[in-house]
C-alpha cells in the first residue's frame, strides 16, 4: 500500500466514479489490518509527545464524508491511543446565529489547535462549498448582494486556500480526508442502523432526504477537493467500505506526515543539564 495512491495532486480534476471505494490494497480482511493499526497508533504516540515537547507545530485533521462514511468511528480508532491532553477534537453542526453573524471561516479560527497539539475537525469549514452549495443555503447568510453571484463557489475555494496556506506558514500541518463511500454501502448501513435499536439514535428521515442528493453531493466533493488539494494542505480520498481499511490508511498518512515534521525533543544546553544533575543530587541528598 503506497500513500501517494490515495493523495490527490494539486491541479487534478478528480472523478470520484473513478475512485475504488471497496479498495483493500490487497489486504483480505480486518484481521490483516489489525496489527498495522496497532503499529501505527503506537508509533503516533511517540510522535506526538515530540510534537508537544518541540513546541513548533501544530496538526489539523479535517474528516469529510457523505453520512454513515465512518468519520467518528475513524476518529475513535485511529486516535485511540493518544495524550487527550495534546488532543482537541471539534464536530461542526449547523451554524448558530452568533456564528452566521461572522464569515464562515470565523468559527473555524477559534478551533484551530495550539502549538504541539493535534487539531481534528469532524466536519468543517468545506461544509460552506458542499451542503450550502447543494441544498443552496449561501441565501439565509445574509452576505451582500453583490458577492452572491456565479463567482461565489471559485472565490470560496480561493478564500479556503488562501487560509490554509496561512496556516501553514504559521506552523499548522493540515491533512484533509475524504472517506469515500459507495452509495450501495452507504444504503446498507442505514439499514443496518434501522434494525439495530442500539443505532436507531443514529438514523433520521432527513438522511433519507439527503440521499437524493447523491450526485449533486459527489459533484461538489469533487470540485472542492479538485480546488483545494495543495501541496500544503493536501487532499486524501479514503476508500471506506471497509472502514478497518480506512483506519488503516489514515493512520499511515498520519504516521508519514508526523515522521516528515523531523520532530525532536528539545536539546538542553549545558547549563540545563548542570542544573539537572545539581537537582538529581538534591534530591539524593534528601
Amino acid at each position: 500500500m503506497k500513500i501517494s495512491d490515495f493523495l490527490i495532486k494539486p491541479n487534478t480534476k478528480i472523478d470520484l466514479a473513478k475512485f475504488d471505494s471497496g479498495n483493500t490494497g490487497g489486504l483480505k480482511s480486518k484481521d490483516d489490518a489489525k496489527d498495522l493499526l496497532q503499529k501505527n497508533i503506537e508509533k503516533m504516540i511517540t510522535l506526538q509527545d515530540k510534537l508537544y515537547a518541540m513546541d513548533r507545530y501544530s496538526l489539523l485533521l479535517i474528516f469529510q464524508a457523505m453520512d454513515t462514511a465512518g468519520k467518528d468511528s475513524t476518529i475513535k480508532h485511529v486516535m485511540s491511543g493518544l495524550n487527550t491532553q495534546g488532543t482537541q477534537v471539534y464536530s461542526f453542526k449547523q451554524p448558530s446565529k452568533e456564528e452566521l453573524d461572522h464569515g464562515y471561516l470565523w468559527r473555524i479560527t477559534k478551533s484551530l489547535p495550539e502549538r504541539g497539539r493535534i487539531g481534528i475537525f469532524n466536519r468543517s469549514h468545506y461544509e460552506e462549498v458542499l451542503v450550502v452549495k447543494v441544498r443552496d443555503l449561501i441565501k439565509s447568510q445574509r452576505l451582500p448582494g453583490k458577492f452572491v453571484d456565479n463567482k461565489i463557489w471559485k472565490n470560496r475555494y480561493r478564500q479556503i486556500s488562501d487560509f490554509e496556506k496561512y496556516l501553514y506558514e504559521n506552523g499548522t500541518v493540515v491533512i484533509k480526508f475524504f472517506l469515500h463511500v459507495s452509495k450501495k454501502e452507504q444504503k446498507k448501513r442505514f439499514i443496518d442502523r434501522i434494525d439495530d435499536s442500539s443505532k436507531n439514535w443514529k438514523f433520521s428521515d432527513a438522511d433519507v432526504e439527503e440521499r437524493k442528493f447523491w450526485q449533486d453531493y459527489q459533484k461538489a466533493y469533487e470540485d472542492a477537493i479538485s480546488a483545494t488539494s495543495k501541496k500544503y494542505a493536501p487532499w486524501y480520498v479514503i476508500p471506506s467500505d471497509k472502514k478497518w481499511f480506512a483506519r488503516l490508511v489514515v493512520s499511515e498518512i498520519i504516521v508519514d506526515t508526523l515522521n516528515n515534521l523531523k520532530l525532536e525533543y528539545p536539546k538542553l544546553s549545558d547549563e540545563q543539564i548542570a542544573l539537572l544533575k545539581k537537582s538529581k543530587e538534591a534530591l539524593q541528598a534528601e
